[in-house]
């Protein structure tokens, strides 16, 4: 797979709380110079991004419910609601992890159903955080997501105590079909990493290493 073609499945990204516009700037140039699929932003900065990216190829992407998913469900979808109105048209939102660890899939089921409805033409990447979950679990968040119409289950939010890994993006893909979408993300730094998620399932990757990976 040459750089061009990895691009399309890489989500450009900056989450971290410091980022300022003119990093968003920035990373924006870079998706639309490489042709990444997204730029994928916090909910304070999608409106910059949807401006940046305005006209191009490369979706404006914001997280929702980020990074710890223990809002209340109200929340997460009011949040979502208001990334749309400001340009987003995908979200990535994180699970309720406690919910799903007291074994409350229905909880969690509702949760992901509430911020889908908010999506409304958006697409729904739901961020189930791996490293949190047992193998068990990990299948059960994904069949939740699959019931409740999300697009994508996405591993990680990169701001655990780990972030993707082969293994699970294949059970995942395993889980959900061949369908839905399944996004590597955390931890993903050069060619190797993003084409073994690759050969595992992945049909995204979510990586702040874009251009290391693409031009490796």
């Amino acid at each position: 797979m040459d750089g061009k073609q990895l691009a399309k499945y890489i989500d450009h990204t900056i989450l971290k709380p410091d980022a300022t516009a003119a990093q968003v700037k920035k990373l924006c140039d870079e998706a639309k110079q490489y042709g990444f699929a997204s730029v994928c932003v916090n909910p304070s900065r999608i409106a910059l991004a949807a401006t940046e990216l305005a006209g191009t190829d490369v979706t404006p992407c914001c997280v929702v419910g980020f990074p710890l998913g223990a809002i209340p469900s109200e929340s997460k979808a009011a949040e979502a609601a208001v990334a749309v109105k400001n340009g987003a048209r995908e979200i990535d939102m994180v699970i309720d992890i406690g919910r799903a660890k007291d074994g409350d899939w229905d909880y969690v089921q509702a949760d992901i159903e509430a911020v889908k409805a908010a999506c409304g033409s958006a697409k729904l990447k739901v961020i189930i955080e791996t490293c949190l979950l047992t193998d068990d679990e990990k299948v059960k968040a994904c069949l939740a997501a699959k019931r409740a119409n999300a697009d994508f289950v996405k591993t990680s939010t990169g701001f655990s105590k780990a972030g993707a890994v082969a293994s699970d993006v294949k059970l995942m893909r395993e889980t959900v079909g061949p369908d839905m979408g399944v996004k590597a993300s955390g931890g993903i730094h050069n060619r190797a990493e993003a084409e073994a998620m690759i050969a595992a399932g992945a049909s995204r990757i979510g990586a702040s290493s874009g251009i290391a990976i693409v031009t490796e």
